[in-house]
């Protein structure tokens, strides 16, 4: 049986992330054990609710069914979540390998920040004359920055320079903090510094891109750096100066410590693993590697990406439209798993949608509540197929994670996504072995999309139900249970508007009043009276029963007949005199009293111009029939 190791992290970090994989993948490809990466795109930027709701897949797992976790550290820098990550797993034995950052009694991994930066720092000195430095920062609670941070002081320190470091700016990893900052810098007029050394390859471009806003050539007027040497620095102008952490060597470092923990082999430790400074464009230096010729390759791949993301937001478009046209929850259910079954080729033979219980519950009822704190004890199957075996249940136990799993065979890797609304948990996705939709950015736009459009459809039939509740107590009475009055007069705009469109259109309507209401009231209390009114009521529809009933004023009702009630129309009004009691104003009455007076009159389109005219003359007969039936 094929082990498991749970990996958790953030997929912003596309390019580290994937080399990460790649090289515990590969140190692995000799051991049965498939990979399970909970995955999540949350930022400092985002709401506490939007950042909850992304980070609840990290309480998915059970991690007492897997054989170990690693927390990938370069990307996930919330010092909250990683702590609650490592409380897990001590609850559940299970050993933890933390990367790029530490905690008391577990191995970490660390790249040499110390080393890596210092070298960068003595090539800026060194080579090109800088002096005033600013520091771009990601944030104080992230170990490499502070590492990075740490190394320039150091340095100046040793050479009798720290002054040199003219500030420190912390950007909590957002490059619009970067913007933010030199605008702020150039609107103030203070002087800028020779170089600006960034935590990361992102910052560092966007700092490069805000410095030409203002006029200033890197690195012609100012030098930048970087850290990471991901692809888009490669090819960014200027190619950055930057970084490279080994990360398919910190990855296959990962592989090593948890097989020593396998055999009982392993000492709590940090390893630690050497970097390099990579120079580039960005600090002058031209010729130390052939930017040019990976930005003409990654210009011959711009078309085939270009052509590959429309055709993947036309997917897109058509997943969204799939749902939105669904009226009821069965038909979200069946119309996307059609869809998905029919055309999977983005999502590949091994994709799963699972959907909390409480999705569906609570588009029909208030009360139900979505879940907040982690997943429920089922999950619904939305759609699950795994290589190619399409699954036919209807539920699985959530600790199971994935519906028709084989812990033998080939091993794979397992990439979850949270499906939310705000902090409120909808489900979640899976995909398998797709380091490259990693890379592209196709997982995250593709669980964005899903969970908008989900949101959407949950929003609009939870609207839609509610509309229709409140329309039909708008239209119902709170006696009888027939329509109302309110009611009456939307029946008649429609009669309107069909005589106006269907020269064969007919129908007739029947009017009724309560005899002896009045007495009923007076000598027996309005609770007598309300039970004669649903006996007449009763009766009425009995009869009538292809028929909308109406109840119109406090004895007055009107039936409206159209199909099969108005071809038989003088038969039921002879049936529904015939069961009624005979008009008597002594009391005392049965107890069974039922006594109405009916008028009926049919359309006419030669006389009547509208519905109303039907009913005046129904009225009209009604109170004939009224005096008829006093007279006995």
């Amino acid at each position: 049986m094929k082990k498991k190791i749970a990996v958790f992290t953030t997929g912003w970090c596309t390019e580290i992330l994937s080399q990460f994989l790649k090289g515990l993948m590969t140190a692995l490809s000799e051991d049965e054990a498939d990979i399970f990466l909970f995955l999540c795109y949350s930022t400092f930027a985002d709401t506490p609710a939007r950042r909850h709701g992304e980070m609840n897949i990290f309480e998915l797992p059970d991690l007492r069914d897997f054989d170990g976790a690693i927390v990938f550290g370069s990307g996930l820098d919330f010092r909250d979540r990683v702590d609650r990550i490592v409380e897990k797993c001590r609850e559940a034995n299970v050993p933890l390998i933390l990367q790029g950052t530490r905690r008391p009694g577990m191995c970490s991994i660390l790249s040499d920040n110390i080393q890596g930066t210092q070298e960068l720092v003595r090539h800026l000195r060194e080579k090109h004359d800088v002096r005033r430095i600013i520091f771009l920062a990601g944030t104080k609670d992230s170990f490499d920055s502070e590492q990075r941070l740490l190394a320039v002081r150091e340095f100046l320190s040793e050479n009798h320079c720290e002054e040199d470091l003219i500030d420190v700016y912390y950007t909590g990893w957002e490059i619009a903090a970067v913007t933010r900052f030199i605008d702020g810098l150039c609107a103030e007029k203070r002087p800028l510094p020779d170089a600006f050394i960034c935590a990361n390859d992102g910052l560092a471009m966007e700092a490069c891109i805000t410095l030409n806003k203002h006029g200033y050539d890197v690195p012609g007027d100012i030098l930048v750096t970087g850290y990471d040497y991901i692809d888009d620095s490669k090819v960014f102008d200027p190619a950055i100066a930057t970084v490279d952490q080994c990360f398919d060597t910190i990855g296959e470092t990962a592989a090593r410590l948890w097989k020593e923990y396998m055999s009982d082999a392993v000492n709590v430790r940090d390893e630690v693993i050497p970097c390099r400074f990579v120079p580039g464009e960005s600090c002058g230096c031209f010729d130390f590697r052939d930017s040019d010729k990976i930005r003409r390759h990654m210009g011959r791949e711009a078309y085939k990406k270009r052509g590959m993301t429309t055709y993947f937001n036309r997917r897109l478009d058509s997943i969204d439209s799939t749902i939105r046209s669904c009226l009821t929850y069965e038909d979200f259910k069946s119309d996307l798993h059609r869809f998905l079954l029919e055309n999977h080729e983005h999502e590949g033979d091994s994709f799963h949608v699972l959907l909390e219980p409480n999705f569906s519950l609570s588009i029909y009822d208030n009360a139900v509540k979505l879940s907040t704190e982690g997943y429920g004890k089922y999950m619904e199957v939305l759609y699950s197929a795994e290589d190619g075996a399409v699954f036919t249940g209807e539920r699985i136990e959530s600790h199971d994670l994935i519906p028709g799993y084989r812990a033998d065979g080939p091993n794979h890797l397992y990439i979850f996504l949270p499906l939310h609304e705000a902090d409120c948990s909808y489900g979640y996705l899976v995909f398998r072995d797709c380091i490259d939709k990693i890379e592209n950015r196709f997982l995250y736009t593709y669980e964005n999309r899903m969970g908008l459009v989900f949101e959407k459809f949950h929003r609009a039939l939870t609207l839609d139900i509610t509309n229709k509740r409140l329309l039909n107590l708008m239209h119902r009475d709170v006696l009888t249970r027939v329509n109302n009055r309110v009611a009456y007069e939307d029946k008649e705009n429609y009669l309107q508007a069909q005589i106006i469109s269907d020269p064969d259109f007919r129908f007739a309507i029947a009017m009724f009043d309560v005899n002896n209401l009045k007495l009923i009231n007076d000598s027996g209390g309005h609770e007598a009276g309300d039970e004669y009114l649903v006996r007449a009521c009763r009766l009425i529809c009995n009869v009538f029963k292809h028929s909308p009933v109406y109840r119109i004023g406090g004895d007055e009702f009107v039936a409206v007949l159209t199909g099969e009630d108005y071809e038989n129309r003088d038969a039921l009004m002879t049936r529904i005199n015939d069961l009624m009691s005979p008009y008597s104003a002594t009391l005392p009455l049965p107890a069974d009293y039922v006594s109405i007076a009916c008028g009926l009159s049919v359309f006419d389109p030669g006389r009547d111009n509208s519905a109303s005219d039907v009913a005046k003359r129904a009225d009209e007969a009604m109170y004939r029939d009224k005096t008829e039936k006093k007279k006995g």
